[in-house]
């Protein structure tokens, strides 16, 4: 595989830095020389990209992903897909999200039990194209509450969207169905969600031992416990036992915060706030209405969040993008939308919203030293943008202001440049 050149580009590093003008040269699948300034780094025989002043940034991290929801309306509309379809679904919203300029992806929860799994295997063994994947599990959740699809007409607890426990032995057998199939991480719902009139967002009814029993299973493998926490006693609980990547955090009080604020060394929250926009603005075609929504609990909610999440980033808790984008309201591959609602309703600088999404995604996946930021000896996950993000966060979810896309030193999406050329070796 020749060496690539990326030359004339403003380099966006990731770290928090200003951007620079420079040139960066992949060899493999590494980033082996940033060069910072005009003069082109020209090792003979590389294949040079002529950026013609475009960004140079690393490939976005979606923090809390779900490649099994099918942009449909409802729970219920995900789960009932074929699974022969929906395997398809997942392989060809893996290429979309690549192709987007997301990297890596941490799973967030599947609709059936190994989609997640099938789909991180085949990406890894180069079948489909596809990010960087942690695989998750199914959500797993108590009779009644969020993820809870099961009919009282119809005795297959396998129709239900998430896995249904009660108690810990129950529990314990799910996780190690799991942990069996090769998930990276165990979902947990562990508050309701205004989805789910019957469970809404500020509820938390699973059990501390039952949450116990899930987290020895989870630490004994190694893998990660996440969970789906929106009211604020669900967040503490999950701090309480150890789970480390947090979802939504919408209702946080002092004692949450002063929890997260000691834990931030090692805890994500990735708040998913585009689906509380969503519901309150743009749902309508699907049947709820703004007033629907209020009175559905959105309204309070969305407050909240703001608020809640407003106060992290101040802590210095690490606040990261994504979420939910897969439902009818929040289609896949708008996910870098997050990044336009850090600034303008949580606080966030158009610079420290890019950080959560480079820095900080190669810290939520695993690979602190290697990904997430431009520079030597780092995987060449790379993205380059026709334009400045710091100036237009949006110009990031138009596809065509992606210009190429690199994951591991290879071209997901190949630059279409009228200045690309071969450099040959002078003779």
């Amino acid at each position: 595989m020749a060496d690539v050149v990326f030359t004339n580009v403003r380099i966006l590093d990731g770290t928090g830095q200003n951007p620079y003008s420079g040139s960066v040269l992949v060899r493999g699948n590494r980033i082996r020389q940033v060069g910072r300034s005009t003069a082109p780094i020209s090792p003979g025989g590389a294949q040079i990209i002529d950026g013609a002043g475009a960004t140079l940034m690393p490939g976005m991290c979606e923090a809390h992903t779900h490649f099994s929801w099918n942009d449909a309306a409802s729970l219920a509309a995900i789960q009932t897909m074929p699974l022969e379809e929906h395997v398809l679904w997942c392989a060809k919203v893996a290429k979309r999200y690549l192709q987007a300029g997301f990297t890596s992806c941490v799973g967030a929860a599947c609709a059936k039990p190994r989609l997640d799994v099938v789909i991180r295997n085949a990406i890894n063994a180069g079948q489909i194209p596809g990010p960087r994947y942690l695989a998750a599990s199914q959500e797993i959740t108590v009779l009644g509450a969020l993820g809870d699809e099961t009919l009282p007409h119809l005795p297959f607890p396998e129709f239900s969207f998430g896995v249904n426990v009660s108690g810990p032995d129950e529990m314990r057998k799910a996780v190690r169905m799991f942990l069996k199939y090769g998930v990276d991480s165990i979902k947990l719902n562990l508050s309701g969600d205004n989805f789910t009139p019957q469970s809404p967002s500020e509820t938390a009814w699973m059990l501390d031992e039952e949450v116990a029993a899930a987290m020895r299973e989870v630490k004994i493998r190694g893998k990660r416990g996440v969970a789906h926490a929106r009211s604020s006693e669900s967040v503490k609980q999950a701090l309480r036992h150890g789970i480390d990547l947090i979802y939504h955090a919408s209702f946080v009080d002092e004692e949450a915060l002063d929890m997260l604020e000691a834990a931030k060394d090692h805890v994500f929250v990735a708040p998913g706030i585009a689906i509380l926009y969503a519901m309150l603005y743009e749902a309508e075609p699907w049947g709820i209405t703004h007033a629907m929504a209020v009175d559905m609990g959105y309204q309070i909610e969305w407050e909240a969040a703001c608020v809640s999440l407003s106060k992290m980033h101040k802590r210095g808790i690490r606040v990261l993008p994504g979420g939910d984008y897969g439902f009818a309201f929040t289609p896949h591959c708008q996910n870098a939308r997050d990044l336009e609602f850090f600034v303008k309703y949580l606080g966030f600088t158009p610079m420290e919203a890019i950080r959560c999404t480079t820095l900080y995604g190669g810290q939520i996946m695993m690979k602190p030293d290697e990904l997430g930021v431009i520079k030597d000896g780092y995987l060449a996950d790379l993205l380059l943008v026709d334009g400045d993000p710091l100036a237009n966060l949006s110009i990031l979810r138009d596809p065509k202001r992606i210009l190429a896309v690199m994951k591991d030193g290879e071209f997901a999406k190949a630059p279409e440049i009228a200045s690309q050329r071969q450099w040959e070796r002078a003779a």
